[in-house]
């Protein structure tokens, strides 16, 4: 039924349009990050993905019977982003995570004593084929404008056959959570023994506060290189499959389910598609992502796509946060924490 206003305009119906007026954001020195991502709240476009972001994502830690999977994919360890997860897995934050080998070689090789470096992506007159090119005759490689000097695979690599891939030989066939655990533990130890300045890291926050690692796509990583070389003089093998039961289990045992999924690829994908086989799905889902859905690809689907395939529950809390999640995790980890602790 339509209504009139003072002047007697006849008023449309308007079953989609909802009386909830944007604000303004209001920002002055000294806010706190959540107070900052609360006025995110009064705009709108990405402003009000994030807020809404940070507001399912403090809900879902703070549900005590809420199962936290988390997914994490792209650069993020090498980029500066590992305190932020090993303190959300010590924290308690974390109940399983999935993630790339190339973020657990990068971790370790900071447990054991490397450093990535800020760099540049080229200097002065030469072109970024010739600074590369450079790169490459210095032995110095380059992930956009992070720099690690290529030594530190091989201290990473003695750090495999000394302190990792010997106590899994025994057992012959191994998971690759398993892997994952020797890992941790080994790095953990040696940042102890070592007196490494920096910070166990990720694999040894999870060994120490018993979460497992899951790392699908192990192969594609100089960690799955050096594991498969291993395997070739020696009984050290892995079963690809043997995670899958003990992944399941979580989310079939889970009260309620929630995800944190970093960036897109096969993390993301083997989160999800972990319901796939329970009788439930996630309540709770943030994503943060830089791939368009258009694309139809799975890194930038979303997570209302997600829904179509019962990844997540119908009346699921979820939305995606487009951007840098070297940006927005940080942002989203602050404002949550903020607001639960």
């Amino acid at each position: 039924m339509s209504d009139h206003d003072d002047d007697g305009y006849e008023m449309p119906d308007r079953e989609e349009f909802q009386h909830d007026p944007l604000g303004h954001a209001e920002v002055r020195g000294g806010m706190t990050v959540g107070e900052l991502v609360e006025q995110y709240g009064h705009a709108g476009i990405g402003a009000a993905d994030v807020h809404e972001a940070a507001d399912i994502y403090a809900e879902m830690l703070a549900d005590d019977d809420c199962t936290v999977f988390m997914s994490l994919a792209g650069a993020m360890v090498p980029t500066g982003m590992r305190k932020v997860v090993s303190d959300l897995i010590r924290d308690g934050y974390v109940d399983a995570l999935v993630t790339t080998g190339a973020n657990l070689t990068h971790d370790a090789i900071e447990a054991i004593g490397g450093k990535h470096h800020h760099g540049a992506e080229h200097h002065g007159e030469k072109t970024e084929r010739e600074h590369d090119e450079t790169l490459r005759d210095e032995e110095v490689d380059r992930i956009y404008n992070v720099y690690l000097p290529q030594e530190h695979f091989a201290l990473f690599e003695s750090h495999l056959r000394d302190e990792v891939f010997p106590a899994l030989e025994a057992e012959g066939t191994v998971s690759i959570a398993d892997l994952c655990r020797e890992l941790g533990r080994a790095n953990s130890e040696v940042n102890d023994r070592e007196g490494v300045e920096e910070d166990a890291g990720v694999a040894a926050a999870a060994y120490e506060s018993d979460v497992p690692i899951y790392c699908p796509a192990v192969q594609d990583s100089v960690l799955g290189l050096q594991a498969w070389m291993y395997s070739q003089t020696s009984s050290f093998s892995l079963d690809a499959l043997a995670d899958m039961t003990p992944l399941t289990d979580l989310a079939y045992d889970a009260d309620t389910a929630g995800c944190l999924l970093v960036g897109g690829g096969v993390p993301k994908n083997f989160t999800l598609q972990t319901m796939l086989v329970t009788p439930g799905a996630y309540d709770y889902g943030v994503q943060i992502t830089m791939d368009p859905a258009a694309t139809g690809g799975l890194s930038g689907a979303t997570l209302d796509e997600a829904r179509s395939w019962g990844k997540l529950e119908k009346d699921a809390r979820n939305t995606t946060v487009l951007g840098d999640a070297t940006i927005m995790l940080p942002l989203l980890v602050a404002a949550a924490r903020e607001r639960i602790e």
